[in-house]
């Protein structure tokens, strides 16, 4: 029997406790049960809301996040969207932040299934959806599987037709047989670090790290990743983008400059599948431009969805 069937339980270094009713009353904010189990969310009304607005009424965005780094990624969005008259909605995807980690597939098709439950849930019909890293891949799959709940798209770095460059921490994780034992006895620091290397300004650096850690306690957060690698969720959708290219929503397309984590190269193959795009590369900034340059995408991104 392969080892990494047998060491299924593996006591995967770091993860010293369990996501329950107990931990999540600790860790407090808004969760919610779905199919494969609870949800860490938050949803905001407008810091000033325009007249009227209620359930169901005036633009809702939703703020889907990357590979592992869970919804904090996105605290200088949420922030600017809420006071530019949005009601905004951001949440943990499985397997990461404060989510459930569903002994599931993690592939595309759990997370659109996640999103699409969670917006009914709610009883949110149409999002302006905007994706990160692998949930632009996410935003994007929702988009052609529910065009008609999507009147605006925006993909931020997005994992696009061709697969994410792995780090050699990954890489030796998914090899056949002792994925688990690799993963497993990797120092949680050196996830960190790699996650850290998203960043083209390093003095950004130390405040992400003490946001991303917590995470890494509750057990199923490394098994989680290693599922999402082995479903090639971060290989690359270039059917998904085919079908993105036929319809006929408005899409804006941010890329940072210095991403080493998908480099500029890659925007060239969305930009052909999806020539309508409105294309913004963003001086200064790694994989993750709304968070180091905010000053310089949340202006665009505010026309663009008001516009």
């Amino acid at each position: 029997m392969p080892l990494h069937i047998t060491m299924m339980g593996f006591p995967y270094r770091g993860e010293t406790k369990e996501l329950n009713d107990d931990t999540r009353r600790q860790i407090g904010g808004s969760f919610i049960r779905l199919s494969n189990g609870y949800t860490h969310y938050e949803l905001a009304l407008p810091s000033t809301p325009p007249p009227n607005f209620g359930r169901g009424a005036g633009a809702t965005v939703v703020l889907v996040h990357g590979f592992s780094v869970p919804c904090f990624i996105w605290d200088p969005t949420f922030n600017a969207l809420t006071s530019s008259g949005f009601r905004v909605l951001r949440y943990d995807l499985f397997g990461r932040g404060f989510s459930d980690r569903p002994r599931a597939k993690y592939n595309l098709d759990l997370f659109i299934r996640q999103l699409r439950e969670l917006l009914d849930k709610l009883g949110i019909q149409q999002v302006f959806v905007i994706g990160l890293s692998m949930g632009g891949a996410i935003a994007s799959g929702f988009a052609v599987k529910y065009p008609e709940r999507v009147p605006k798209l925006v993909l931020i770095d997005p994992i696009g037709t061709r697969p994410m460059p792995l780090s050699w921490v990954y890489k030796a994780a998914i090899l056949p047989g002792v994925s688990e034992l690799i993963l497993g006895l990797a120092g949680t620091e050196k996830m960190v670090k790699a996650a850290a290397s998203d960043f083209f300004d390093p003095a950004h650096v130390e405040i992400f790290q003490n946001q991303y850690r917590p995470q890494m306690q509750y057990r199923g957060f490394k098994r989680s990743i290693l599922s999402t690698l082995r479903n090639k969720t971060v290989n690359g959708f270039p059917k998904v983008y085919k079908e993105l290219g036929k319809l006929t929503m408005p899409v804006l397309l941010f890329w940072g400059r210095q991403d080493q984590t998908l480099p500029l190269e890659q925007s060239q193959s969305i930009l052909a599948a999806v020539p309508r795009a409105e294309f913004h590369v963003i001086e200064g900034a790694g994989h993750i431009p709304h968070y180091e340059k905010p000053e310089i995408v949340n202006p665009i991104l505010i026309r663009f969805l008001k516009g």
